[in-house]
């Protein structure tokens, strides 16, 4: 806008003469320099800041309006400062002849490049049917009169003829690159094109006689140059470019004109030969004399015009020879492709069917031919289909000239096929390109299948469970109390798998996912969520009653409990039984999925934990009781660190004497807040296998270290420590490790016991054995504890190399009030001392108990009817004194009692 107010401005004033005609000469010269400095700052500005192909031309555009802008300005100081009339050669004609070449040479460097020694070729003829025709046309008219110049100097003429000849060269050259101008910058291009058209018709107007004649600065022909000098310097900056490098797709639809522009350049060649025959027949009108010049440049168009169409014809028949050659190769492409490529009319109505229908469809191409395309297309997926094919339309096809499209479309055998569709616009309908991915579809589901089921029970997995949870607590179910999830553990799975193998427990698995799927309802959902761990959701059924929801779903778990309890029969008809502990929480407003699942799962642990085998409703205090255990286990771990862990010690008390005969070693955490935690307190918090493997190394260091404390001040009785068979199998307690604590703490030999204090079957006994031959050998005494709690302590107790039974509490705690216990207890006694083995009671806590395991033969106790644990300080007071009294003894002197000897007669402190 800026640029049309300067430019009408200048026109309004060379119209009325400026006001006065001082005025209009500077406007005239030094105005058209100022205009054309300007054109020349701006082509170098840009030419400097953008580098590409176009720059050499942007800067030759600069030079050519330098040119101008230095003749005008010569052209205004012979005018208005030296206030005389400009020579009729000066140097300002040599800035203005200076002005055509770079601006033709810039034009050469914006054409489209041909790619052909042909098209170099045509593109010279062009430029010269161009030229040679607006040759004839001028010479015709005005060029020939100034030719034969009469008492002029040949300079002067020259420079008469040089003016018209480089405007010519320099319109053939607008006009060729108007039809070969190259795709990058094409609206820079325009408007330089459109500002060199102004400037060039401007210069055409002034060297005709009848204007040049009356020409004088400042009249309205200046405007016009004044104008294409603004225009040039406008051109490279104002108009939206494009760069070279963005894919033509990217630039927008094609404009309708092109069409246009193609069939003018085809007709190029033929208007040149008629202006050049227009300016023969000008002269055969008006009665002239053919000019030789006239006739040797129409000659030599007409001849470039033959050479041009004989070049176009041999080009045109190795074209259609090539497109033959495409043709043939596109067609064996399209009829030997897998896929079906279908053309539909914009009504939908099926054009063309490439023959791979027959193979993928099932049906021939030319029975597709003329039927609807919707007519073949599933019902469901019909609307869809439209759907995206109406909005594929209305964008536009430089955004997405594509699209995809899935469907089931009907086969000739009658069954529907999954066809994934490539869609492309084709004269104003479309082109499918289509293939069957029914295999991919059917892959794709059964992967999704599995990545939701689990692949043994084929029941939905974690993963889906938890998803059609959240399902069920949003939408119009949100509201719903009644939903519940139900955790599911079986108890006693593992024993299975120990006792039959894992073939064994993967059969009872699926027999209870059977169970389980059986026993909800349709709309429920079944879940195993690893292992032997299943979940159940029980989706509510929207009513308000609470307390009644509650009951029905505790009863069906209770249903479910005893379904899942029944007796299964695996690998090969053994008869098993595993009990189920449920877990029930109800969905509150406001709970996301994990919280359900998490309260859920902590019932279900409360459940294993009250005894096994039950149903227990999810409280709010079950998550404050996992909250307090999980900061109690992370206290744990740096407790050991910080000096938290005290050892005490228990006497063992020889029923004959009183006396002690040897100490037990007991670890207690007192924490930070002062709370005394026992080992079964603090263990039951943590899974921490290296924790409490750090925790049994520094009991049994500090126990030692102690015990040869006092073996160093008289007190020489021994120390037992309570050991699992797991613990004395990992291979990060050595015996090496105990050898070298024993060596350099420089404890005596049997004054360390170490007490087998684990029954799981699974460890080997064969390795335990060993292992225990070895700690013999060290001079360690064996004590097997918890005897009497079940056949793997008489299995242990006819392999290992023991010295000392002890009696497990449940043999002790009725001894008194029943007989039927006291008369196994009193056999396990009997066993014991058939076998030379030393016996201990452990949790002797009332004299009667003291009395009566006296009486079956017991030869030591401990427990709080002597003393509970005890610190170093009372413990030594307790070894001085050294006797505890014996409800209903009989004072016995030491020494009348003899020692008990190991099953090896090696002599073996009491205990």
């Amino acid at each position: 806008m800026a640029l049309v107010v300067i430019c009408a401005g200048y026109t309004t004033g060379a119209s009325l003469g400026w006001g006065s005609p001082e005025l209009a000469l500077f406007m005239g010269d030094f105005g058209l320099s100022a205009a054309a400095l300007t054109a020349a700052v701006s082509c170098f500005l840009y030419g400097r800041a953008h580098r590409g192909s176009a720059r050499p031309a942007w800067l030759l555009f600069a030079f050519s309006s330098f040119m101008a802008s230095a003749g005008n300005a010569v052209w205004g100081w012979y005018e208005v400062v030296l206030r005389t009339e400009v020579p009729d050669s000066s140097i300002a004609d040599l800035f203005f002849l200076l002005f055509a070449p770079p601006a033709i040479v810039g034009l050469l460097v914006l054409a489209k490049k041909p790619v052909t020694r042909a098209g170099w070729v045509c593109l010279a003829l062009d430029a010269w049917l161009i030229g040679g025709s607006l040759l004839t046309l001028s010479w015709s008219l005005a060029l020939a009169r100034t030719a034969h110049f009469q008492n002029e100097p040949v300079a002067q003429a020259a420079l008469s003829l040089a003016y018209p000849l480089l405007d010519i060269v320099l319109v053939s050259m607008v006009l060729v690159l108007h039809f070969r101008r190259s795709q990058a910058n094409r609206s820079a291009t325009n408007t330089a094109i459109a500002a060199l058209a102004l400037t060039v018709l401007c210069d055409a107007l002034f060297t005709s006689p009848l204007l040049r004649e009356n020409y004088a600065s400042g009249q309205l022909l200046d405007a016009g140059w004044f104008a294409g000098s603004l225009l040039l310097a406008y051109a490279p900056w104002g108009v939206r470019r494009i760069p070279d490098g963005v894919p033509a797709t990217a630039r927008g639809p094609r404009l309708h004109s092109r069409p246009v522009a193609g069939s003018l350049a085809a007709l190029t060649p033929y208007l040149a030969a008629a202006v050049c025959t227009l300016g023969i027949l000008y002269n055969v009108v008006e009665g002239r004399r053919v000019d030789r010049v006239v006739v040797l440049t129409g000659c030599t168009v007409v001849l470039a015009l033959v050479v041009r169409q004989g070049i176009m014809l041999l080009d045109n028949i190795a074209l259609t020879h090539e497109l033959a050659q495409k043709e043939n190769h596109f067609r064996s492409l399209v009829q030997g492709s897998s896929d079906v490529i279908m053309i539909a009319a914009p009504t939908g109505v099926l054009r063309y069917v490439s023959p791979a229908a027959s193979g993928v469809y099932g049906r021939d191409a030319e029975e597709l031919i003329g039927s609807e395309l919707a007519s073949l297309i599933h019902p469901e997926d019909l609307g869809a289909v439209v759907h995206e094919v109406r909005r594929f339309l209305a964008v536009s096809p430089a955004e997405e000239p594509t699209t995809r499209i899935e469907c089931r479309f009907r086969s000739g055998r009658g069954d529907w096929l999954n066809v994934e569709s490539t869609v492309n616009r084709h004269q104003g309908g479309l082109i499918f390109n289509s293939r069957d991915v029914t295999e991919r579809v059917r892959l794709q589901a059964q992967l999704q299948h599995n990545a939701e089921h689990d692949p043994l029970t084929d029941l939905p997995n974690r993963a889906l469970f938890t998803r059609r949870v959240r399902q069920a607590l949003s939408g119009r179910r949100a509201s719903d109390p009644g939903t519940a999830v139900l955790f599911i553990d079986l108890d006693g799975f593992k024993g299975v798998n120990d006792r039959l193998g894992h073939q064994a427990g993967d059969d009872l698995l699926v027999q209870a996912a059977r169970r389980l799927h059986d026993s909800v309802r349709a709309g429920d959902t079944a879940a195993r969520l690893g292992g032997d761990e299943f979940a159940a959701l029980i989706l509510g059924d929207g009513g308000r009653d609470q307390a009644a929801r509650q009951k029905q779903v505790q009863e069906i778990a209770d249903r479910l409990r005893l379904t899942l309890s029944r007796p299964y029969r695996v690998d090969g008809g053994n008869e098993v039984r595993v009990a189920a502990s449920i877990g029930v929480a109800f969905a509150e407003p406001g709970i996301e999925a994990g919280d359900l699942l998490r309260n859920a799962d902590l019932a279900m642990y409360r459940a294993k934990a009250a005894g096994k085998d039950r149903v227990e409703l999810y409280a709010p205090q079950m998550q404050a009781e996992v909250v307090r255990r999980t900061e109690l286990a992370a206290r744990l771990r740096t407790a050991l660190h910080d000096g938290e862990f005290a050892l005490l010690h228990q006497p063992v008390v020889d029923l004959a004497t009183g006396r002690i005969s040897a100490v037990s070693a007991q670890a207690r955490w007192r924490s930070a807040q002062g709370i005394l935690f026992t080992p079964a307190e603090y263990l039951r918090v943590t899974d921490d296998s290296e924790r409490t493997a750090e925790l049994g190394r520094w009991l049994l260091e500090e126990a030692v270290e102690q015990a040869a404390e006092r073996a160093g001040i008289g007190h020489r009785t021994p120390v037992s420590i309570r050991l699992s068979a797991r613990r004395l199998l990992d291979r990060s307690l050595p015996l090496g490790s105990i050898e070298s604590l024993l060596t350099r703490h420089g404890l005596p030999s049997g004054s360390l016991i170490v007490e087998l204090a684990d029954s799981d079957p699974r460890i080997p006994l064969d390795e335990l054995e060993q292992r225990l031959v070895t700690l013999r050998r060290l001079g360690v005494r064996i004590a097997l504890d918890g005897f009497g709690s079940g056949h793997v302590a008489i299995n242990a107790l006819r392999r290992l190399p023991v010295d000392i039974l002890k009696l497990d509490r449940g043999l002790v705690e009725g001894v008194v009030e029943s007989a039927r216990l006291r008369k196994i207890t009193r056999g396990v006694l009997r066993i014991a001392d058939e076998l030379g083995l030393q016996t201990v009671a452990e949790g002797v806590d009332v004299p009667e108990q003291v009395v009566a395991l006296r009486a079956m033969g017991c030869s030591h106790a401990q427990g709080m009817a002597f003393s509970g644990p005890l610190d170093e300080y009372r413990l030594r007071r307790a070894l001085v004194r050294d006797e505890y009294p014996l409800p209903g003894a009989v004072p016995v002197r030491a020494g009348n009692r003899p020692p008990f000897r190991s099953n090896n007669e090696t002599p073996v402190p009491p205990t």
